[in-house]
């Protein structure tokens, strides 16, 4: 069987696949190479081990959960070795069981928590590592804790208002899709067969419908491979950099949804750079941190541009106001707290703004798109209906 596993091999991270018979020989092997492990799993194959990998997975929840945990007890007194063998002994995954036995495991060798957790880079992002760093260089890591768990429990709030909103939309337009696809495939060219012995001139409607519904019926195993493969070509070109900047320009101009990229953009900005400011990071390593975290490109290269207006010793405040996609309240407010030596207060104030901002907006958009859908629906429902329909119409009149 073989393992993948990660390890410490002078002191640079290792991560390779090995052979063994158990789990066990394979960390005995390792650590006969005088390697310190840090994770081991094993490789499987085949859909039950994708689905495995799936189901076990650790998800942004449970990172939130567990700094959530951490800082509870931490702050309770207990130290950080106690805190995570108590958060090991209870947690059922197994895959953020075997990170806790790394970070346990590491710290009690003398390891400090934000060296540890670089190792992870793929569930604690440059934001958590930074926080934590500078939390255990002022000896105030509990307090840092409880507010990198705030944090992390507000991203994960408003994360599901704003799946919440759109998982309707999405779902509605999925199924009418498909309804429709095979209403147009499998049952309507059996209906329209009946129009053939029809002695009426069939409305040109129904000459499309029935031109659509013969294309499709015959050639619907190249419909749904070309969807599928114009899907995949898409998705493969959104993660190149300029199909993400195309992808995100467009979102920004779109009505409504615009509004809420937006205030999304600058909630999530704002806030991390007032908890950064706030935990005495300076202001061009917390601006370096809001780049690498910022999701839309487009935003991502307007924080790069205040970056270097900042580094050449530009205020925040007037680099902000250089930038046309940052409103006036950002600027303004951001100068107020530089002028005053509160700066961190004042983003945290500008982040609840946003957020307030934030939910208005998915409101409007949830207000405008429900009735938008129902139109749409009711315009195919209505379209198809007709050109099935009047033709019957137009024979029994013919008739009288």
């Amino acid at each position: 069987m073989q393992f993948k596993y990660r390890a410490i091999n002078n002191g640079q991270i290792e991560s390779k696949v090995i052979d063994a018979t158990a789990e066990e020989d394979a960390v005995a092997f390792l650590k006969s190479k005088g390697l310190f492990v840090v994770s081991i799993e094993g490789v499987g194959s085949g859909t039950m081990a994708f689905l495995e990998n799936f189901v076990n997975r650790v998800t942004f929840n449970d990172i939130v959960d567990l700094t959530r945990q951490l800082a509870i007890t931490v702050n309770a007194g207990l130290t950080l070795v106690e805190s995570l063998t108590i958060l090991r002994e209870q947690t059922k995954k197994e895959s953020l069981h075997k990170i806790l036995v790394s970070l346990e495991g590491q710290i009690t060798g003398g390891s400090s928590l934000s060296h540890v957790l670089k190792q992870y880079p793929e569930h604690f992002p440059n934001l958590y590592i930074a926080l934590v760093k500078s939390g255990e260089a002022s000896g105030k890591l509990a307090d840092i804790l409880l507010k990198l768990s705030e944090n992390l429990e507000k991203q994960r709030e408003f994360r599901g208002k704003l799946k919440g909103a759109l998982i309707y939309p999405a779902i509605v337009i999925s199924a009418m899709l498909g309804v429709m696809f095979v209403m147009i495939t499998f049952v309507i060219p059996k209906l329209l067969d009946l129009y053939k012995n029809f002695q009426v001139e069939l409305p040109v409607s129904t000459k499309i419908l029935i031109a659509v519904s013969s294309f499709s019926a015959v050639f619907w195993p190249f419909i749904i491979t070309a969807v599928v493969g114009l899907v995949v070509v898409v998705r493969r070109y959104i993660r190149t950099k300029p199909g993400r900047y195309l992808k995100d320009s467009i979102m920004l101009k779109l009505p409504n949804l615009q509004n809420v990229i937006r205030m999304a953009s600058l909630v999530d900005s704002t806030r991390t750079l007032a908890i950064l400011v706030g935990s005495g990071v300076s202001i061009l390593e917390g601006l370096s941190i809001v780049i690498e975290t910022t999701d839309n490109v487009v935003y991502k290269e307007s924080f790069e541009r205040v970056y270097k207006k900042v580094e050449k010793g530009q205020s925040l405040g007037m680099a902000f106001a250089d930038e046309p996609l940052f409103p006036p309240i950002l600027t303004q407010m951001t100068i107020v707290g530089e002028s005053t030596g509160h700066l961190d207060d004042t983003l945290a104030r500008l982040s609840k703004y946003f957020e307030f901002e934030s939910e208005l907006a998915i409101k409007a958009m949830t207000t405008l798109i429900e009735p938008l859908i129902l139109i749409v629906l009711g315009l195919s429902v209505g379209g198809l209906v007709f050109s099935i329909i009047t033709p019957i119409y137009n024979l029994t009149t013919s008739l009288k």
